[in-house]
């Protein structure tokens, strides 16, 4: 079996949710032949986010790394100074603190929601510290108010990878609201999903226009640019990170159902849960009180690395796509050979030898669920 072929799988590990309002948001776009870049639904989409979030603003760019590589740039970030991060994470969170020539401290996480450990991050603080980096883990808050807190004692920037949470809430606050900036990922695998794209929200006016020049080319216009008969001003270096038009009408379709398709993501998380609770070997993702888990991902822990690359294995036989969330940066060739970051970080390494990611997303019917877990049920019958 192909383990690239999407075919071979009885069950992949996400499948994008789509409706006949996503089909006709984009028709209208291509049909109208003009505005694929810079149309009315750029804006129409980041107040759709906003207003979901309960932030004052809201930048779109076309990726998740181009939102935190531009809000480190519009932080000022740069040579010399640190930014404390998770080494538990997608590799752009590392990654976008080199983009801007700063230097990345990895920090440990906590058990509970894999986020950094609020009572750890204090020890990693130096005179060069500019901001804590928190990363939200599979569709829950890290633990942002405590993090919050150490972080504002030290004079500190909160900046939240919240690439997978959008939709979930903490203490009764969406995620992402809670920071001085956020971004979100709508790439193919999130909740909500544009294909690719991302977004920064803010409730700060200058890191919100900072942002928005840094997205394109770093030019002043008020105008449309393809609309505008007169030249442009160029303040500042720029990228050409702009969400095109009909990547953003398709996230206008996407987060009119966001809470539909997250009902429908806790629905098919709680049957999993339920009917994998009897393996003592496994730990299920429960989100601590006052936590809202969107499920993302859904990832339980093994007891022990090998038993999880047992199971991991046999699903792949089962022809059920498993996959692990995640590696931990530090130990990537290019951070430990290249980079020769020496770091020790036991509680990630071993929670990155038992996690495993199971398939879960909006639409998946009940013969998938129950393949699922009878494969995972034969498993353990098999020991």
């Amino acid at each position: 079996m192909s383990k690239n072929n999407l075919n071979a799988w009885k069950i992949p590990l996400y499948k994008i949710y789509t409706d006949d309002e996503d089909v006709k948001i984009l028709t209208q776009i291509v049909k109208r032949g003009t505005q694929w870049a810079i149309g009315p639904e750029i804006e129409e989409f980041e107040n759709s986010i906003k207003n979901y979030v309960k932030s004052d603003y809201c930048v779109t760019l076309n990726s998740g790394t181009s939102s935190l590589h531009a809000t480190f740039l519009a932080s000022g970030f740069g040579k010399a100074d640190e930014l404390i991060i998770p080494s538990f994470s997608f590799i752009s969170t590392a990654n976008a603190v080199l983009f801007v020539g700063a230097n990345p401290v990895f920090s440990e996480i906590e058990e509970e929601t894999f986020g950094l450990d609020p009572n750890l991050i204090q020890g990693k603080i130096t005179d060069k510290t500019k901001a804590v980096v928190p990363m939200d883990y599979a569709g829950m808050s890290s633990k942002i108010f405590e993090i919050n807190e150490i972080a504002k004692s030290n004079n500190l920037l909160v900046i939240e990878d919240a690439a997978e949470g959008l939709g979930s809430s903490v203490k009764q606050t969406k995620t992402g609201s809670n920071s001085d900036a956020a971004i979100f990922s709508f790439c193919g695998n999130k909740v909500l999903t544009t294909g690719e794209g991302g977004a920064v929200v803010t409730n700060s006016k200058e890191l919100y226009e900072k942002i928005k020049s840094i997205r394109s080319h770093g030019r002043t216009d008020r105008i449309n640019y393809f609309d505008n008969t007169a030249q442009s001003n160029y303040l500042e270096l720029g990228y050409n990170w702009r969400m095109s038009s009909i990547t953003a009408a398709l996230g206008i379709s996407q987060i009119q159902k966001l809470d539909k398709l997250i009902a429908m993501r806790k629905q098919n998380a709680q049957y999993l849960s339920n009917h994998l609770s009897k393996f003592k070997e496994i730990t299920l993702p429960i989100p601590p009180s006052g936590y809202e888990h969107i499920y993302q991902m859904y990832t339980i822990r093994l007891s022990n690395k090998q038993k999880r690359d047992q199971l991991h294995e046999h699903l792949i036989k089962k022809r059920i796509f498993s996959k692990i969330y995640f590696s931990p940066i530090h130990l990537t060739d290019f951070y430990k050979e290249k980079l020769k970051m020496d770091v020790k970080l036991p509680i990630t390494e071993n929670i990155s030898d038992q996690v495993l990611t199971l398939p879960l997303y909006p639409n998946m019917t009940m013969d998938e669920k129950k393949y699922l877990v009878d494969s995972v049920a034969e498993f353990f019958e098999e020991e």
